[in-house]
């Protein structure tokens, strides 16, 4: 794995720990920052030091590259989680295959969300590999894609490459990322299993943490984002500017990110009501104290802080992009990513009608209900290890 310090983390901090209980031997291999973050060794996992970059540098990739493939040519089966860290298992484990027709990964699309725990990306393969060699399978999860152009989509469009041509299987978040990776040759294209962890319970009242936030007899609109260019923070404020009939809403964001100065400068340039709160320990209080939980992103793959949410039983309102139709279904709204008309009018109609708000609670309870959960990602990925492995 790559740096991270969210949602990819912690779903492979998930997955170590449910291997390790099934007795199967796991290693993680990362930059070292990941292991202060998520104690992979704590969860029972080894854990390797391999610097994995965010931009790619070509001697740099080369060391990882070197490394990925000493340290596990041991192993069963490596799965790689994230572009920049796919393609350097895939380069390290794999040669590069004949590319296979756009039908090869239509699996996704026809069965991928049937049920949690299907083998989509599963089924009988003759040995040898792609590189028609030996080696560990290779599996990789793709968490994200990238919303940003030039130079930096060029590269990331050469990633996408090399991982459909050489990795065993891709997983990926969303039914948009199956058919790109299918239509790059991509030969096994599955479902990732993303689950959020359960919801521990609110420490403290909803009043206590109304009144750290100055929110008064407002309504309370919580967005949890990384303060970054593909969360779309800018028609957030957008809606927050109004106009407003009745009570001003006060807008919360938990997260961190690049874009803190440039957000912070336009909130205050323009007064508008919301508050950026850095990282929070506390999102369990923050979901029991808010009105409603807003998401405004580009792209998005299966957010846990939408999982959360629902699981928290908060009425949901979000950009329809990548996953999030599936995730939400019916209990919540969605709005065209950067129609901040749009979204400031379903925002009234759940702040100002308890009809609405109380029928997307309930809907949002059932929905969390039904969600996955670490159990249903770990025996999703074991049958997709089961079938790599053959195939390596």
């Amino acid at each position: 794995m790559g740096t991270t310090s969210g949602g990819t983390g912690r779903h492979v901090r998930m997955l170590v720990e449910g291997l390790v209980r099934r007795g199967h031997q796991a290693a993680v291999v990362g930059p070292g920052s990941v292991e202060e973050a998520f104690s992979f060794r704590e969860a029972g996992a080894t854990f390797a030091e391999v610097p994995v970059s965010d931009r790619p540098h070509p001697l740099n990739d080369l060391r990882a590259v070197l490394a990925i493939r000493r340290l596990t040519r041991d192993a069963d089966v490596v799965h790689a989680h994230g572009l920049r860290a796919g393609a350097l298992a895939s380069l390290a484990l794999r040669a590069i295959r004949p590319r296979t027709s756009k039908r090869a990964g239509a699996e996704y699309q026809e069965t991928g969300r049937q049920g949690i725990g299907s083998q989509e990306a599963g089924g009988s393969t003759p040995a040898g590999g792609p590189s028609g060699g030996k080696g560990p399978g290779v599996v990789v999860t793709l968490h994200n894609a990238l919303t940003a152009g030039g130079f930096v989509g060029f590269v990331y469009g050469v990633l996408e490459r090399i991982v459909a041509r050489r990795a065993d299987r891709v997983l990926v978040v969303s039914p948009d990322l199956a058919e790109r990776m299918t239509a790059l040759g991509a030969r096994k294209v599955g479902e990732a299993v993303v689950p959020a962890p359960p919801l521990r319970p609110a420490r403290r009242t909803p009043e206590e943490v109304r009144d750290e936030l100055g929110a008064g007899d407002r309504p309370l609109v919580l967005t949890i984002a990384r303060l970054a260019q593909q969360k779309g923070l800018d028609t957030l404020l957008d809606v927050a500017a109004g106009p407003w009939e009745g009570p001003m809403p006060l807008f919360a964001v938990a997260g961190e990110g690049p874009l803190r100065e440039e957000l912070q400068d336009r909130i205050r340039g323009r007064s508008l009501p919301v508050l950026l709160l850095g990282d929070r320990d506390d999102i369990p209080d923050l979901l029991a104290a808010a009105s409603v939980v807003v998401n405004c992103s580009r792209w998005e793959g299966l957010p846990l802080s939408l999982s959360e949410a629902l699981m928290a039983g908060k009425p949901v309102i979000a950009s329809g992009v990548g996953g999030i139709p599936w995730l939400v279904g019916d209990a919540g709204m969605l709005v065209p990513y950067g129609d901040a008309e749009g979204l400031r009018s379903a925002l009234r109609k759940v702040l100002d009608e308890p009809g609405v708000a109380r029928t997307l609670s309930e809907a949002a309870t059932l929905r969390g209900r039904e969600l996955p959960d670490g159990d249903d990602a770990v025996e999703s990925v074991l049958g997709v290890y089961e079938a790599a492995r053959s195939y390596g």
